[in-house]
């Protein structure tokens, strides 16, 4: 059931979700490009449209998500930024030598630059984008219009798509929180579904790669989260409480945050489960409460995306009680070794509750009353030295932002090299295509290189067609505003189909200016070609990012991360529980760790054989990563103020020894000295004494606190699987 809803969501509304939101998206783009177009038939200057069009696709390529006003003030910055390109690289683009001096350092300067912030970081690559389109667009029309008119130009068209940029912020304002959280509960959504089939009670399931797989379902509901927090951040005033529909996109927000915790909480080990409770069908029973809560999170983002009221049924009302009466059936059989299963199973039941409760907040209508805490963490820079330390902590060769930046300019440099052995005149298509193909990664390089050719030669050959097909300039101009459109609906999701439009878009737009687009046709594959191969040998012999290298660097952090949110959970034990800021951030700071670390080991994998360094590893610590943030996260779900007792001493004790000894396995990551430390570290007796006491303290204790000390256990039991995976680090020369 929840592989056949999870298929349901990813083929039909989901889709339905993201084009709704594309042909928005799409119809400013066309208003845009066919203003521009149409000016230009108007006036009676069509060699101007590829200045104007390449402006407008610079300024759309740097816009970022913000309120009118932020919008307004980003767009002022940004044309500041792409005159200061357009002039510098049109003063120069005539001197071969100057001009590749002047193009490597903008790519190096404003790549850096990137390390400010993701707005900034757009504004940047689109500047270094405008630099070659500059040059591009004095190449492509020496004749027909003067070299000092093409910068002018180019900030026509950005400043123009700029201004329908603002004015739609003005128009819909909040419409991109709505958006953002449909996409939020879609991506919650995903990982019920996927949760819900480990409670699956099959003999031989291959439960690691379900749990890498939900490892990596986690990263993108963590990802989404980051990208609406910003969102709303943009949106919210400094010192004034946020009001009307702003304030119910932002408990939406927190109440998805609390979902996303009750959802990734563990309470047993599921294989365990699965052997001792075979032959029940308890286990469906908690698979189906989970996929209908998933279906349910489906279905409130539909209603988000077509901002509707959304009425829930019944069904996991019903659900829940039938996993009650089930367990219920088995406490009433008496088995022994069902006994601390089925109280992991009440837990999990108690939990499942909780996280219905909160779908139930969300899907109802706002109650302020219960908003605790609403102030979100704001990282974003203030100060002009705030902005160059955060560039100056990139200043090293461990840095990956760094070693792109370099890549990247070398790569350029290259390519003015090739261009000038092959075309002077019009080969700027070879800068562009390194330019783009050339990414952080080397999964994403070699896959963008295969992307950009195919996508060319798709384009070109639609292109001839069209061509030939509609000779008339006034066809030509409707399709080139069409396939534009096209390019911005795709350029992120389907990025052949993305190439292919921006390819037949500027054969169209040149068959404006100079009529002899079929010349293009040959030069523009053969520098795609060229362009792509520099961006692959760059990838592979300038300062290559090697995943493997730095696995158990980012495997330390993700472990650190999990051991102070563990502590942040201990101290709401002792005083109370309280969602406040300093708890959210601890508890986000894990998931984006855990996050991290599934993202370098998905790039590790898509690395040349020869260079996989430590794969298998990272699918080991992946999962002892994973599984012990589900397990702090079940005891942050159940947090509560405990009474002070013996067993509350035990618990923080216990804890604060757990949170010592993965703090301990984090910096011996971090040294690649885990085998010379691992012994003094590391007392295997000291560590199943712990375990024992807490399992043997909760058989007597309080249903509560029972299940708190059992989960501390769990973590507890933790250490030492996460202390031999890292002796291990040392060991694994896989591949």
């Amino acid at each position: 059931m929840q592989w056949l809803g999870r298929d349901l969501i990813q083929s039909g509304w989901l889709q339905r979700l993201r084009g709704q939101e594309a042909s928005l998206y799409a119809l400013r783009v066309a208003v845009a490009l066919g203003g521009a177009m149409g000016w230009c038939w108007a006036n009676d200057h069509r060699q101007w449209v590829v200045p104007l069009f390449l402006g407008v696709i610079a300024s759309a390529l740097a816009e970022t998500d913000d309120n009118w006003r932020a919008r307004l003030r980003g767009l002022l910055f940004t044309l500041v930024g792409f005159a200061l390109v357009a002039y510098a690289t049109e003063a120069v683009v005539h001197s071969p030598p100057l001009f590749a001096l002047v193009l490597c350092g903008f790519a190096f300067v404003l790549t850096m630059a990137g390390a400010v912030g993701e707005r900034y970081r757009a504004v940047t690559t689109a500047s270094v984008i405008l630099s070659l389109y500059t040059a591009m667009s004095v190449g492509a029309s020496p004749g027909s219009a003067s070299s000092h008119l093409i910068p002018k130009l180019l900030l026509a068209g950005a400043a123009w798509y700029g201004l329908l940029s603002v004015l739609w912020k003005m128009a819909f304002p909040l419409r991109p929180l709505r958006m953002g959280l449909a996409q939020v509960y879609a991506e919650l959504s995903g990982y019920l579904l996927l949760k819900a089939s480990l409670f699956e009670p099959v003999r031989g399931l291959d439960v690691q790669q379900r749990r890498i797989g939900l490892a990596q379902a986690n990263g993108r509901v963590v990802a989404v989260l980051n990208v609406m927090k910003e969102r709303l951040l943009r949106r919210m005033q400094a010192g004034k409480v946020p009001q009307g529909e702003l304030l119910h996109c932002l408990n939406l927000y927190f109440l998805a945050q609390d979902i996303h915790e009750r959802a990734s909480s563990s309470h047993y080990l599921y294989n365990d489960w699965a052997e001792e409770l075979f032959h029940s069908d308890v286990l469906f029973r908690c698979q189906r409460v989970l996929s209908l809560q998933g279906l349910t999170c489906a279905r409130l983002a539909e209603a988000l995306r077509a901002h509707q009221p959304f009425q829930r049924g019944e069904e996991v009302a019903h659900a829940l009680v039938d996993l009650d009466d089930a367990i219920g059936y088995l406490e009433q059989q008496g088995r022994a070794q069902w006994l601390r299963p089925l109280r992991s199973l009440r837990a999990l039941a108690r939990n499942l509750k909780t996280l219905d409760a909160q779908l139930t907040l969300a899907t109802g209508p706002l109650n302020t009353s219960l908003l605790g805490d609403v102030t979100l963490f704001d990282a974003s820079v203030r100060t002009v030295a705030d902005a160059w330390a955060r560039v100056q902590r990139q200043l090293n060769l461990r840095s990956p932002l760094l070693r792109h930046a370099v890549r990247s300019t070398m790569a350029l440099a290259a390519g003015c090299v090739a261009m000038q052995l092959t075309d002077p005149a019009h080969g700027h298509w070879i800068l562009l295509t390194t330019l783009f193909v050339c990414q952080a990664t080397y999964g994403a390089t070699i896959r963008r290189v295969v992307e950009r050719i195919a996508g060319t030669v798709l384009g070109l050959v639609v292109g001839w067609a069209l061509l030939t097909l509609f000779p008339g300039l006034a066809m030509q101009a409707l399709i080139a505003v069409c396939a534009g459109v096209v390019f911005f609906i795709t350029r992120t999701q389907r990025y052949v189909t993305g190439t292919a439009a921006i390819t037949l878009m500027v054969l169209m737009c040149f068959n404006q200016t100079t009529g002899a687009a079929y010349e293009l046709i040959a030069p523009r594959l053969l520098d795609t070609l060229i362009g792509s191969v520099i961006a692959a040998v760059a990838m592979l012999l300038v300062l290559p990012d090697w995943q493997g290298r730095r696995l158990h660097t980012v495997a330390a952090e993700a472990i650190a991360a999990h051991a102070a949110y563990l502590r942040d959970i201990l101290s709401q034990y002792a005083e109370g529980k309280d969602d406040d800021l300093d708890y959210r951030v601890a508890r986000r700071n894990a998931h984006d760790a855990d996050a991290a670390l599934s993202r370098a080991l998905a790039q590790l994998m898509q690395e040349p054989h020869w260079a996989r360094r430590n794969a298998r590893w990272g699918q080991r610590v992946l999962v002892q990563s994973h599984s012990l943030l589900n397990y702090v996260s079940a005891l942050g779900a159940h947090r509560g103020r405990l009474d002070d007792t013996g067993e509350n001493a035990l618990l923080l004790t216990a804890g604060a020894y757990a949170a010592a000894q993965f703090d301990a396995i984090a910096s011996a990551l971090r040294v690649r000295g885990a085998e010379a430390s691992s012994d003094a570290a590391y007392d295997a007796a000291r560590c199943d004494a712990w375990v024992a006491q807490l399992l043997e303290r909760a058989e007597s204790a309080p249903e509560f606190l029972r299940v708190v000390l059992g989960q501390l256990a769990l973590i507890c039991g933790e250490i030492g699987p996460l202390w031999r995976v890292g002796l291990e680090f040392h060991s694994s020369g896989d591949v």
